[in-house]
């Protein structure tokens, strides 16, 4: 007999669908698994087999031959299991006929037939739902998860006997599952505010335009004089993801499989990896396996990378491409994997090895100019704003409601104005497009080939500027790019060596 149900496995962090084929026949006692599954999909005949006879299911003393389709792909992970026992059942003649026709099948058995999670329930959902299946069995654990694809009825199990006597019409099937809730816009016993920090006006103004126009920052100043502070303070400036921005990030965070899913990723992610961080942990990668970075995660958000210059070169060197194009693609024998990888980078750095400032620093020449080199030239171009901070000053400023205020009026300005086009922020507008969706009148248009020259800016540079003092304008509420826009996107985009 052969019965065949649809389920999915990950392939970076999008589902694919697999079509898991069962066939039971006479002859000497055997189950073979055929269509590269990893060690996990191999070792599925003792899980499935235990499972099936402590939920009082027939494991059947024939011939076993499980097929994952398509065979050309390797299948990675356990979730497949529930998927095979329940065509094993159905091929031994242990279910109705045509009970699981239109129905896609994820999750991982216990030997005690209990189902278990699994990771990227939501790229799963997404993967089998597109490719027409009307109903999908998942985990209990995963329904409320499950349950954010629109378009797919879903239906959860706990146990494989349970699940059983459902499919037979026996037992009813569980409640659906409660709307899974939103995230919480703060998840801090002490919150953090932008008015915490005195002083620092030009930072603070720099922190405001890279939260609005998506701008990357850069901060050199000594030890303690509140870079950090004042970075860590920029999610509380930055506006909640919008609902499909909300589901793309919970679902990058489900498939990189670091944590079980329990609401809906309504805050922009912060991310801010040890300088320790390898290059597969910041850009991704791995194997068997290859899973999102840190890059990834911090797609729609922030990445903050604290101590830039400590970082290996090798890392800091990976990150240029993605600044560049907002994707990773990683490359294996096997094929080429895309990753999402639009966030905003700001990153905080000494001006020399010893830290003090510079009446006080005791580092030579030589120690300095090997410091500064660990940053390269083209790293360095590709920061819209950076600044180096003498002094912090004790003047207060705004709080973060009041900016985080007009940090978002500039960005719906930005939408009004990117409205039909392929990009949502300042920063995502490419050189060719300029002159036609940020044009300068002629005295700003002056001010900026005067910067361009007098900084010696590359081509990369003077785009750049020219998209920062955009973004100045949406933020003073300007129609038209004035020549102050312009000067103060120059003024602080500084040579920080």
């Amino acid at each position: 007999m052969l019965a065949s149900v649809d389920s999915a496995v990950l392939e970076g962090v999008d589902g694919r669908v697999v079509r898991v084929e069962v066939h039971v026949s006479a002859g000497l006692p055997g189950y073979t698994v055929v269509g590269l599954p990893d060690a996990a999909g191999r070792e599925s005949r003792e899980r499935v087999r235990a499972a099936l006879l402590s939920s009082g299911l027939a494991f059947p003393i024939k011939r076993v031959t499980v097929n994952l389709a398509p065979a050309s792909i390797r299948k990675a992970g356990s979730g497949l299991e529930l998927a095979i026992a329940l065509a094993l059942t159905s091929a031994d003649d242990g279910l109705p006929d045509g009970v699981l026709d239109g129905v896609a099948v994820l999750g991982e058995l216990g030997l005690d037939g209990a189902v278990r999670p699994v990771a990227g329930t939501l790229a799963l959902v997404d993967a089998v739902a597109r490719a027409g299946a009307a109903c999908v069995i998942v985990p209990a654990a995963n329904a409320a998860e499950a349950a954010l694809v629109p378009g797919i009825h879903v239906r959860s199990a706990r146990s494989l006997g349970e699940l059983a006597a459902c499919l037979q019409g026996e037992s009813p099937w569980p409640d659906p599952p409660d709307p899974i809730p939103e995230a919480d816009t703060v998840d801090t016993d002490e919150p953090l505010d932008l008015a915490d920090v005195h002083g620092l006006g030009n930072a603070r103004l720099a922190l405001s335009a890279a939260a609005a126009g998506g701008h990357h920052l850069l901060l050199v100043g000594p030890p303690g004089i509140g870079k950090t502070m004042l970075a860590r303070r920029l999610p509380t400036i930055m506006p909640t993801l919008e609902r499909g921005a909300a589901l793309e990030v919970t679902r990058i965070h489900s498939a990189s499989g670091r944590s079980t899913v329990s609401a809906l990723q309504s805050r922009a992610p912060f991310r801010a990896p040890h300088h320790s961080a390898s290059s597969v942990a910041l850009v991704g990668g791995g194997s068997p396996r290859v899973r999102p970075g840190e890059i990834t995660l911090a797609h729609r958000g922030a990445l903050f990378l604290d101590e830039l210059p400590e970082f290996p070169i090798s890392v800091l060197e990976g990150l240029r491409q993605p600044l560049e194009e907002r994707v990773v693609r990683i490359s294996r024998a096997s094929g080429t994997l895309e990753f999402p990888a639009d966030f905003l980078l700001v990153a905080c750095a000494n001006p020399c090895p010893c830290g003090r400032k510079e009446m006080e620093c005791r580092c030579g020449d030589a120690q300095r100019m090997r410091y500064a080199r660990r940053l390269s030239a083209p790293l360095l171009d590709r920061f819209d704003l950076r600044l180096r901070i003498e002094s912090a000053g004790t003047e207060a400023g705004e709080s973060s409601e009041q900016t985080r205020a007009r940090v978002c009026a500039a960005i719906e300005r930005q939408r009004a104005r990117l409205a039909g086009t392929h990009w949502r922020r300042n920063a995502h507008i490419p050189p060719g497009a300029l002159e036609r969706l940020v044009p300068l009148p002629a005295e700003a248009h002056t001010a900026w080939l005067d910067a361009c020259r007098l900084r010696r800016l590359t081509g990369r540079g003077a785009a750049r500027v020219r998209r920062v003092a955009r973004t100045f304008a949406d933020l003073g509420d300007h129609e038209v790019v004035t020549a102050d826009d312009v000067m103060r996107a120059a003024l602080l985009r500084e040579d920080v060596w």
